[in-house]
């Protein structure tokens, strides 16, 4: 018998150990080399676990567990013989996505299995979630070894519309579960928690009228997706209009570390979006020198690999602003929480039609209230308030952010 050790990889500097998020193969299973066995979670982000070697496993951790960087966790068996019934996982097909939302694209309707798919093995993971929404495993097709139902395959059910009729609400017990926090959202809790405790944090607000934006976005999306193939969103404004403020209030883009301010000649826009993992914040990097159509493919390309839990280590480290945009979820208003080490974070929310005055007249525009929580032992009020007015100003006034020419809306947007 010949035995491979393998071990915990180094997710990245500083990290010491992870947690075992979810086993993709049981006890006893054959696996095939780079076939992704596990998913283990750092205190920054979740990630693939491959096998280095084709063979049958032994697991010497559970999910849940917290194992150290180098530890041994599984061993694989490189002289079995391969089982005649083991067959080869085919990769997962992407789904095509041409939405630059930073949300969980809906997925296929999940076809009916055959009458024999009731004794469908799945994860333990998956199991907990359907056994949350009352999901009978026959009404999933596996996309794991064997046909075995990964917790993706539920999650796209859910996503994808599910039948109703499987899914039931309250169910009037009194019944308690209880589940243990993931390390992402451990540290998530604790970042949150020491940003309340160590910083100086307010907010200050503003209202932004998005008729102009909505009015290039109608005119222009057309051909800006037939020259560039991306949507004209709404964050491409947004991340311009900040990385131009940033330039007349350069220590909102700044950090302090013990007694001195450190900054940056640069702009690394981080931009907040949700995942199946919960909340990630991808880095722009140096959007200050992006067109219009690259700040898109880039937060679509992020926010794509965000979604599909691929995103890397890198690309969320080192961000100097964050925008954060609860207004695909319905928000009003908010004060976000700055992430540290940033000193700003700016808040976008829905836009809704609300009466406003306009040269002596009351009329209807589609407004937007912004936020900018920011860390007061650097920035003053005068800077946060003077920062938030001139992204208001930009935002009403694109062309402006040609650093204030009156040029025509398509050299704005690259046409």
């Amino acid at each position: 018998m010949s035995l491979f050790e393998l071990k915990v990889p180094s997710p990245g500097e500083s990290i010491t150990e992870v947690e075992i998020a979810e086993w993709l193969v049981e006890d006893g299973d054959w696996v095939d080399r780079d076939q992704i066995i596990a998913e283990i979670d750092s205190d920054k982000a979740t990630l693939e676990l491959p096998s280095e070697e084709a063979g049958i496993i032994t697991l010497k951790a559970q999910n849940g567990d917290t194992v150290k960087v180098g530890q041994v966790i599984c061993l694989i068996d490189t002289s079995a013989p391969r089982p005649a019934s083991a067959n080869t996982p085919e990769p997962k097909k992407e789904t095509p996505k041409t939405e630059t939302v930073p949300t969980p694209a809906p997925a296929p309707k999940v076809a009916v299995s055959t009458p024999n798919a009731t004794n469908k093995k799945a994860t333990p993971v998956a199991k907990n979630i359907m056994a949350e929404h009352n999901i009978p495993a026959d009404k999933i097709n596996g996309s794991g070894t064997q046909g075995r139902i990964v917790k993706q395959d539920v999650l796209q059910a859910l996503s994808g519309g599910f039948d109703a009729s499987f899914v039931q609400g309250w169910g009037g017990s009194r019944n308690t579960e209880t589940k243990k926090m993931s390390m992402l959202r451990r540290k998530i809790a604790q970042r949150l928690v020491s940003v309340k405790n160590e910083t100086a944090m307010l907010t200050t607000f503003n209202e932004v009228n998005m008729k102009p934006i909505m009015d290039i976005r109608k005119k222009y999306k057309e051909a800006f997706k037939k020259k560039y193939g991306t949507n004209l969103g709404f964050m491409s404004f947004f991340t311009k209009a900040v990385t131009e403020a940033i330039q007349l209030y350069p220590a909102v883009n700044a950090q302090l570390k013990d007694k001195e301010v450190i900054f940056h000649d640069y702009a690394d826009i981080g931009i907040a979006v949700s995942s199946p993992k919960g909340l990630m914040v991808p880095v722009v990097r140096n959007a200050e020198v992006m067109s219009f159509f690259e700040i898109e493919a880039e937060i679509k390309r992020l926010a794509i690999k965000a979604r599909d839990g691929k995103i890397t280590l890198q690309e969320m480290e080192g961000g100097t602003f964050t925008i954060t945009n609860g207004g695909v979820f319905g928000s009003m208003l908010s004060t976000p929480i700055i992430n540290p080490p940033q000193s700003a974070i700016l808040g976008m929310h829905n836009i809704v039609e609300r009466p406003v005055a306009e040269n002596g007249q009351v009329v209807i525009r589609p407004i937007m209230y912004v936020a900018l929580s920011y860390d007061h032992r650097i920035i003053d009020g005068k800077e946060s308030v003077g920062f938030l007015y001139k992204i208001k100003e930009m935002l009403e006034n694109p062309e402006r952010m040609l650093f204030g020419a009156k040029e025509p809306v398509e050299i704005l947007l690259g046409l």
